[in-house]
């Protein structure tokens, strides 16, 4: 997949738990879980706002664009 989410690396960054960033941002673990792991095919800007709010970071910090070497 070309688009990577660095979700991960922000909650590390920020020394939050996924559980944490649920209660804030109000979606449950599961669904974070797949957008952490690149498994989601999408995301609603509501949803990414949020979780940029609770993260104090821009969308390129948690999406980044990686250039496909099979292209």
């Amino acid at each position: 997949m070309a688009i990577v989410v660095n979700l991960d690396v922000m909650l590390a960054k920020r020394k939050m738990l996924v559980k944490e960033l649920s209660t804030i941002v109000g979606i449950s673990v599961v669904n974070l879980s797949i957008l952490k792991q690149s498994k989601a095919k999408a995301i609603r800007f509501s949803t990414l706002e949020a979780i940029c709010a609770a993260l104090d970071c821009q969308p390129g910090d948690i999406l980044e664009f990686v250039e496909d070497p099979n292209s």
